[in-house]
């Protein structure tokens, strides 16, 4: 979503871009905002899949209160467990391949502090509110797709309202 915002210059777009360049994370009200906007689209009708999002807890309390005014839950947190070395070697990779200006050494090297500062303490979070589907993402590609689907199949059907 913050990457097809930047793409089509939308007013979120012009504000996150710099602030992704930098390796930092947008601001929850940016994200809370594009989030809301996005799930009232016809295709999260029946779900949806956040990647990245919440990484603070202040962002998850802001998307549980914003899911409950919108009449939507959230069912899993699936956490792709990676050490920080082959998740470093990944965006080194990543950058090279498809040229990312926001895979620097720096940006790198700030994104994994911030997810060691921030987010793993929300992942601890949501593990004590039994919503953490941890997902050993070593792996190949085709085989932590493979993790994640039959994590997504166990949980249970909606029916529709």
């Amino acid at each position: 979503m913050l990457r097809d915002a930047v793409a089509d210059g939308t007013e979120l777009g012009l504000q996150a871009g710099p602030i992704m360049q930098r390796g930092d994370l947008v601001p929850d009200e940016l994200m809370i905002a594009l989030i809301r906007e996005r799930l009232g689209a016809d295709d999260a009708a029946d779900g949806f899949v956040l990647d990245g999002f919440p990484r603070t807890l202040a962002q998850a309390e802001a998307l549980d209160a914003m899911l409950r005014e919108i009449g939507k839950e959230l069912d899993a947190v699936v956490v792709l467990e990676v050490p920080d070395p082959v998740a470093t070697e990944r965006m080194r990779k990543r950058a090279e391949i498809e040229g990312r200006a926001d895979d620097t050494p720096e940006a790198i090297a700030r994104r994994l502090e911030n997810y060691h500062v921030q987010t793993a303490p929300l992942v601890e979070w949501y593990r004590s509110h039994d919503k953490v589907a941890p997902i050993d993402g070593t792996p190949p590609v085709d085989e932590v797709w493979e993790q994640i689907c039959a994590v997504l199949e166990r949980l249970p059907r909606k029916s529709a309202t």
